[in-house]
């Protein structure tokens, strides 16, 4: 006996399902627009097809028997995927247009995400982009966003990350600062300087300095008389003016080490980096505009590459 599905058993399992739904084979009749004994056929013949019983029938009542009731939930499963596969493709011969709301921390939006939107408008004009730039994370659902960048991917089963780029870090200082208090040849001489610390917006703490050691990553302590609290560009700003030694990510401050205004040191102890993910709502099919957007920056060079 064959099981192979034709374009016939679909339409006997969406009348089985309407069948099972309503739980009456008028109803599903009435429903399906055709006539009640040519409904009871089609599922005569599924079950003659699938060689069980689907239906319990009584002259009041009719009710799933138990396989049924498992075949009518794998069914409508079934059902569900070939909808969103029409709707789908539906949706991919319409130009993508709507508004898509974006939170990104500050520097990077600053630096990589703001000057990759103006050619995404070209190239979808009929969208329009609301970009909130926070070091402070926003709750996707709570705040109704399509979208966020975040450096840490939050422990929440309700959103999906996309691992978006790995920044890498770099420890830097002015020359003044260099000529006045000495390049530090190892992490162990960290403690003889100030290092400018950032304090992270979600608990206060001070980010703690990634290295490579012996081709371990690991972190370590460092204090400092400066403190930057939300703005990371802050930190740099500082570094620029002598405030100290520096870790922060290349693409903020490569402009900056091009000019000469910051040098870069501790270069054998570094190729450490740090995540960034994109984010967005699970358990739903995202939105055209919204897939277009994920689509296109996932496929953008990480900065400074």
């Amino acid at each position: 006996m064959s099981r192979s599905v034709t374009a016939d058993n679909l339409g006997s399992i969406a009348l089985f399902c309407q069948v099972a739904r309503l739980g009456s084979f008028t109803a599903a009749a009435v429903q399906a627009g055709l006539t009640q004994p040519a409904v009871s056929r089609a599922i005569a013949r599924l079950e003659a097809r699938l060689g069980v019983r689907l239906f319990v029938r009584s002259t009041r009542q009719i009710r799933l028997t138990e396989a049924g009731a498992q075949y009518y939930r794998q069914c409508c499963d079934v059902l569900a995927l070939l909808a969103a596969a029409e709707r789908d493709l539906a949706d991919a011969q319409r130009t993508p247009s709507g508004h898509v709301r974006l939170s990104a921390p500050t520097p990077l939006g600053q630096l990589w995400l703001l000057p990759l939107l103006p050619a995404f408008r070209a190239r979808y004009p009929d969208i329009t982009l609301e970009v909130q730039l926070s070091n402070h994370n926003a709750d996707l659902i709570a705040d109704n966003f399509d979208l966020a960048i975040r450096g840490r991917r939050p422990p929440d089963s309700r959103l999906v990350a996309r691992p978006l780029l790995q920044a890498e870090l770099v420890v830097c200082a002015a020359p003044a600062y260099l000529q006045a208090r000495g390049i530090p040849a190892h992490p162990d001489a960290l403690p003889g300087h100030d290092c400018i610390q950032f304090r992270l917006p979600s608990n206060g703490q001070p980010v703690p300095w990634r290295f490579r050691l012996a081709g371990v990553e690991t972190s370590r302590p460092t204090h400092g008389g400066l403190m930057v609290s939300d703005d990371l560009l802050g930190c740099v700003t500082l570094a620029r003016h002598g405030g100290g030694l520096l870790q922060t990510y290349r693409f903020i401050v490569a402009d900056a080490l091009a000019r000469g205004e910051l040098q870069e040191v501790l270069t054998d102890y570094g190729g450490c980096s740090r995540p960034f993910s994109l984010l967005y709502p699970a358990g739903n099919t995202l939105a055209p505009r919204v897939r277009v957007l994920v689509d296109y920056l996932l496929a953008q060079p990480a900065p400074g590459s």
